[in-house]
C-alpha cells in the first residue's frame, strides 16, 4: 500500500527557515526519483525540487539557492530544507515520485507571513 506522509510545515516569518520531511512506503524508494511539489492558494500544483536515486538534484528557478532537497534511502525519507522564505512560498507542500506519480499524501501547510 502506497503511503506518503509529509510533515514539518507551519507559520514562519519572511526570511525564516523550515525543514519538511516525507515518509514514503509502498514504493521502490531507493530507485525512485523523488520530488517536492507545492500548491499555492488558488493555483495548480508545481514541482519545486527533485532528487534522483544517485543523489543529484534540480530545482525550480523560484527556489534555487534557497531550498535544498535530500534523501535517506535507509529510512525511506525525503527532506526539503527551506531557507530565506518569502511570502510567495506560501503553499501546501507535497512529496511524490517525479515519474509515475502515486497517490498524494495530505501535504503540509507552509505559511510565510509577518
Amino acid at each position: 500500500q502506497v503511503q506518503l506522509v509529509e510533515s514539518g510545515g507551519g507559520l514562519v516569518q519572511p526570511g525564516g527557515s523550515l525543514r519538511l520531511s516525507c515518509a514514503a512506503s509502498g514504493i521502490m524508494f531507493s530507485i525512485s526519483t523523488m520530488g517536492w511539489y507545492r500548491q499555492p492558494p488558488g493555483k495548480q500544483r508545481q514541482l519545486v525540487a527533485t532528487i534522483r536515486s544517485d543523489g543529484s538534484t534540480s530545482y525550480a528557478d523560484s527556489v534555487k539557492g534557497r531550498f535544498t532537497i535530500s534523501r535517506d534511502n535507509a529510512k525511506n525519507m525525503v527532506y526539503l530544507q527551506m531557507n530565506s522564505l518569502k511570502p510567495e512560498d506560501t503553499a501546501v507542500y507535497y512529496c511524490n515520485k517525479k515519474y509515475n506519480i502515486v497517490s498524494w499524501g495530505q501535504g503540509t501547510q507552509v505559511t510565510v507571513s509577518s
